[in-house]
């Protein structure tokens, strides 16, 4: 459509992209992963749900939704690692990090017990937590860390 004589200013097309002046909306931790990557190998989202065995509107989803509730499924996790070609791990990681909650790929040492009821119920009730609690709950994970932690030493 074009401008009429009297000057009324018309919007772009729908289709245009942004100015390139427009600042960058900030992305979480996931879409950075999901959209680096796939500029890195020149991939589209159908590649990387054909190459991860997922679909399209996942990989799409998961690279465009800036607030996630909740951390996506563990085989969509481990989807999306092999449809990105990256290690389970950082996808794991980008996840946690994009809802808030922060994922230690490490157990510490001496604390492995698979039968330990307590690790099993955070685990399993992270979800029914509000992205607040979340924060809440990872802040003291993070506190009760550092004072587990020996302090760094002085030279």
């Amino acid at each position: 459509m074009t401008s009429q004589a009297t000057g009324d200013k018309q919007d772009p097309p729908a289709e245009q992209p942004p100015p390139a002046t427009a600042p960058e909306p900030a992305l979480n931790p996931l879409q950075r992963l999901i959209q680096l990557r796939m500029r890195e190998r020149g991939w589209s989202y159908g590649e990387v749900a054909r190459r991860g065995e997922l679909p399209r509107s996942t990989v799409y989803t998961l690279a465009q939704t800036r607030n996630l509730t909740r951390p996506p499924r563990p085989a969509t996790i481990d989807a999306l690692a092999r449809g990105l070609d990256v290690p389970v791990s950082a996808v794991r990681t980008a996840a946690a990090e994009s809802t808030g909650l922060h994922y230690y790929d490490e157990a510490p040492v001496g604390r492995d017990d698979p039968g330990d009821r307590e690790r099993e119920l955070l685990i399993a009730s992270i979800d029914e937590l509000t992205p607040e609690d979340r924060r809440h709950v990872a802040a003291l994970v993070e506190s009760l860390r550092r004072r587990a932690s020996p302090p760094p030493e002085e030279h």
